[in-house]
Formats: C-alpha cells, structure tokens, sequence
C-alpha cells in the first residue's frame, strides 16, 4: 500500500518518522542532560556539607579524648600519687571523682606502680579484672616507662572486643623518676558509634584508623575492624581500589581530603580529617556515603517527570499519525484538502500549547529541586547551629579542670601555662557564642527583650569593665574620653546593647595603638521612619589606622576582619543586633584623615 502512494506522500511519511526520531531522542539528551546536572549539585553539596561534618566530628573526637589525657595528667600530678601513696583510701577517692568525669568516654581507669602491677582500678562495672596484674610485657607500658610521656597503644583485642589504651607515665617532680602509671582503656567500636553509624554499609557510616592504618571502626564490615587498611584482607574487600587508597595514605599523612570512587558496591563519597588529641595527629577519620542515598531523594521525582514527558510526546506523535491517516482517505478535492490540513493545523497547536503547559510543569520539578538544594544549604546552617552548640559542650569542662589544676599546681611556670588555657577555652567560649547569634541572625531568629535603660549609664558600665581588664584586647595606651551632657533613656535590650558596645570599644581600642578613643551622645532626627522621629545616636571615634575602602565595602558582612586574631562576626551580629532594635548602624573615616567612626541609632520606643 505504501509503494502505491504519490511521491509526495511517501516523502510526508518519512518526514514525519523522522521527526518523531529525532523529536524523541532529543528530549532523552535534554532530560539526561538535566538530570546529570542535578545529581552533578547534588554530590558538590554532599561534598561540601560532608567535608564541613568531618571538620566538626574530628574536633569533637579530639576534644573528648584530650579531656580524658588532661584528667589522667591531672592525676599524675596530684599530692598523693606524687608522694607515692598510689594505693590508699584517698588516692582511690581521688581516682573515683575523676572517673565520673570521664566514665562516658572511657571504659577503665586503672594504676600501676613503678613495678608496672596494677594496685587499684574503676571500670563501669565497678569492678576490675587487671587488679593484680602484671602489665610490664605490654609495649606501650614499656613505650611510656622508656620514653617517660604519655602514650595510646597499637590496640589491642580482649574478649573479641578491639580495645586501645591510653597510659600517663607518673614522674616524681623532685628526681624526675617513674614511680608508676595512670592508664585507661576505650572500646574502639563502643565510642566511636557515639559519633556515627559504625555497623550499616548502606547508609552514611564512618571509618576510624589510628597512626599505623589499622580500622579501629568501620560501618562497611566489623570483620575488618583490627586489620590494617594496607593489608591483604581489607584491600581484597575494596578490590584494591586505587582512589580509596589513595585518599587513605594522604589522610595517614595528616591532609584532610575527600573523593569519589566505586569499588563494586555503589559510588560512594569520602572525606577525611586528622583527628588531633593535644595538637597531635592520634586518630584519623573518614565519612562514607553511598551516593545512591542521596539520588534516592530526587529519583521518584525525576522518573515522573520523564516518564510523562514521553507520554507527551507520544499523544502528541499518535495524534500526527491519526491526522495523517485522516489525510489520506480525504484527498478527493483540494478545497477538502486545504479545510482538513487546516483542522490539523489547529489540533496541533492545541497540543503544542498543552505540550507547552507540561513543559512548564517539568520547570515547576525542577524548580522544585532547586527548592530541596536550598532545603540542603538550611539543614546545614542548622548543623554549623548544632555544631556552636557542640563546640560549646567541652569548653566548660576544659574551664572547669583547669581550674581544679590550680589547686595542685605550685609552680608559677605551669600555672601560666594554666592562664593560658583558661584564656584560650574563655575565648572558645566567646566564639561559640558569636557562631550561635550568626546562626539565629541569619534565621531571623535573634530575639530582643527590651526594658527601660540610661544609655549613658549602659556606656559608663562598658567603659569601666574595658579599662579594669575585663576584656584581653586591652590597650592602656589608649585614653578613652567619654563626657555625656544629658540623660538618655532608651527602651532596648540591655545585654545586647552591652555587646554591642562592647565590640565596637574594643574593636577601636585594637586599632589605636596610641591615642584616644572618644564616645559621644546625641539625640538626633530619625532619618528611617515616616513621622520623623527622634532617635539616639551613640558614636565612638578613635584616632587609629582608620578603614581601608576595600574593607569599607563590606564591613558589617561575615568574616570581614583586618586584625590577625579576629573573627570578623563582631560587626555582622552589631548590625543585626541594631537592626532588630529597629535602628541602623554606620562607619566612616575621619574627617582630619585620622582614625573612623562608628556610629549606631536606637528610636526611643
């Protein structure tokens, strides 16, 4: 029948197969093509998020082991164990209120006398199977005796149970002598699950190895845990993957890193981080993904959107052939012919208007997953919030023991060492702090409880707390000058005007290195509001270096800082601090070309 066609018949038959061709395979590319590209964000954003949770998971680690070290060096150096008396009623009071402090983390703590006998120990059972025994054959026993520092051992398998120890060698201050030890032992897989999933393949898990390569947890088999990453049996299970070793050695060698590599088991992203106990490079950890989790989210969605693209295209396509057959049986006159091409003509645009309304449709998905990426970047705002919260979980400890130090420490040396870390935590402290009000600011969840204030008694209070060393940054060879003229009563959150008062003094004091600071007070015309209100105006000018126009630019945005030790959040959480008051906040350079201004408002209501 088809031989038996006009030419030009023939060559509209052919035409129109060609069409539905190459109409059906340019809509696969387009749609792989965009496909790619999201699973391509998709990864970027894991990487980015992972290599961020891998940061904050090495610290959290690190931190929780070097309290353990810092309570087991605090032991060592107390009176009684100091004067030999490593087996009295006292020692093990002593003993038992330190281990309340670390009870969560490790699983025993025990003493051995300067013949290496264990004389006295706690474990969460509150009973001890090393009482008695002789640990002088252990290699780390003799590592800390040798080398007198403390020491974590190569690990070791009790029970089926992959343990390491952490031994503290006791040297008598006087002769610098051993006279014993504090050790204590923790279940590698025991607390490392405290940190993440360390027994499922198919889902986010982490890897643990220590300085040698060997995995101490592993969520893709605990029949490899005790075996080194090198060796023949772990490097049989990854197929010798030359990626996955690859990243393992640099990570060995202290580099954080990240990759993706498929070893047989499903495309899977890896970051690593050195995991750092008293700035040393102990432990070494790596987050796994499968990317197959992370599709499994857009998947459904995608597969919809194709398959009713298609579906599109092959209504529209059968309605073609359908006006073609039509076409066929009605030729017998031009006129018939030109209405029904015409007819077709108008049913095709109907379905390429509804063809078009589907494609609008398949935008909407997209837009859609673009809507889940910036879902992705909330949840990790919400998990660096977390991560502030975290960070500020052992910082009282660290204060807290360091504190307990001074009681036992007499020498004028280490309790400058002591000032130090205290200094250094109270820091910490500070920026954990200015994390958590970026995170709420961002959030628009920073609230303000206002409460009637004299502006210039607030100013007073900050003024005397600088200049009586209340603050580090302070600089006594600059004068600060502050002489109000009137009484100034604001109705403002009192605690976050104080901080942000606080940030700008400071922030002048640190760059005056000779020279005064000036603090002023005025009431002025509001320029933001409608009625013209009045408002009041606090600025404090300094006679420093002044501000760059390049920092200019971007002042009051995150991180912006010239200072070598400053975060750069002060004036970010001052400005919304100001703005959630209602006001505003500004800063210029000086007139006479000397220092710069800052200057803040705050309407009286």
């Amino acid at each position: 029948m088809l031989l038996s066609l006009p030419r030009i018949y023939k060559i509209g038959i052919v035409s129109v197969i060609s069409i539905v061709i190459f109409s059906f395979a340019l809509f696969y590319y387009i749609q792989t093509v965009t496909e790619n590209n999201v699973q391509s964000n998709l990864i970027t954003e894991q990487i980015n998020r992972q290599r961020a949770a891998s940061t904050s998971l090495s610290q959290h680690i690190g931190s929780d082991l070097t309290l353990v070290m810092t309570v087991l060096d605090g032991l060592t150096s107390s009176g009684y164990i100091q004067a030999g008396d490593i087996n009295s009623e006292k020692t093990n009071q002593l003993i038992q209120e330190k281990y309340k402090i670390i009870d969560d983390v490790i699983d025993k703590i025990f003493v051995l006398d300067k013949n290496d006998m264990v004389t006295s120990g706690l474990s969460q059972s509150s009973t001890d199977e090393y009482l008695g025994a002789d640990f002088s054959q252990r290699e780390w026993v003799k590592e800390a005796k040798r080398d007198l520092k403390p020491v974590f051992s190569k690990g070791f398998e009790r029970h089926g149970i992959y343990t390491i120890y952490i031994g503290v060698p006791v040297i008598n201050r006087d002769n610098n002598q051993y006279i014993g030890l504090i050790g204590a032992t923790i279940s590698t897989e025991k607390f490392f699950a405290r940190y993440g999933n360390v027994h499922d393949i198919n889902s986010q898990f982490l890897v643990i190895y220590d300085k040698n390569g060997t995995i101490l947890a592993v969520g893709a088999d605990t029949n490899l845990v005790g075996k080194n990453f090198f060796g023949t049996s772990v490097q049989n299970f990854i197929r010798h993957n030359e990626i996955l070793n690859n990243l393992t050695g640099s990570l060995l060698k202290g580099h954080p890193n990240y990759g993706v590599y498929d070893y047989g088991r499903s495309e899977r992203i890896n970051t690593g981080q050195p995991i750092l106990v008293q700035n040393t490079p102990t432990y070494f950890l790596q987050i796994v993904t499968p990317t197959k989790a992370i599709f499994s989210k857009i998947s459904d969605t995608l597969f919809t959107e194709r398959l009713k693209g298609y579906s599109l295209l092959v209504a529209v396509f059968a309605s073609l052939g359908s006006l073609v057959i039509f076409l066929l049986k009605w030729n017998n006159t031009m006129e018939k012919e030109v209405i029904k091409r015409t007819n077709a003509l108008n049913k095709t645009n109907i379905q390429m208007g509804i063809m078009s309304k589907q494609l609008r449709k398949s935008n909407l998905s997209l837009q859609n997953a673009n809507e889940q990426l910036r879902q992705h970047d909330k949840i990790q705002k919400e998990f660096i919030n977390m991560a502030a919260h975290e960070l500020r979980t052992p910082i009282q400890p660290i204060l807290g023991l360091a504190d307990v130090l001074r009681d036992y420490v007499t020498d004028s040396h280490q309790s400058k060492l002591l000032d130090v870390i205290m200094r250094n935590a109270k820091r910490l402290q500070r920026l954990s702090c200015d994390i958590l009000d970026v995170s709420k600011i961002e959030s628009s969840l920073l609230k303000i409880s206002k409460s009637k204030i004299d502006l210039n008694e607030k100013i007073k209070t900050v003024i005397n707390d600088v200049e009586n060393g209340y603050d580090d940054r302070n600089n006594s060879n600059v004068k600060i000058i502050f002489e109000p003229k009137e009484t100034i009563i604001v109705y403002a959150d009192k605690d976050r005007i104080y901080q942000v008062l606080s940030n700008l003094l400071n922030n002048a004091i640190k760059f005056t290195k000779n020279g005064t600071v000036t603090i002023n007070t005025s009431i002025a015309n509001g320029n933001n509001n409608a009625n013209n209100d009045k408002e009041a105006v606090v600025t404090i000018m300094d006679t420093g270096s002044g501000i760059t126009p390049e920092t200019m630019q971007k002042l009051f945005s995150k991180f912006v800082t010239t200072s070598s030790h400053g975060t750069g959040l002060g004036l970010f959480i001052s400005k919304g601090i100001i703005e959630a008051h209602g006001g505003r906040i500004w800063a210029e350079n000086n007139s006479n070309g000397v220092g710069s201004s800052f200057s803040f408002s705050l309407p009286f209501t």
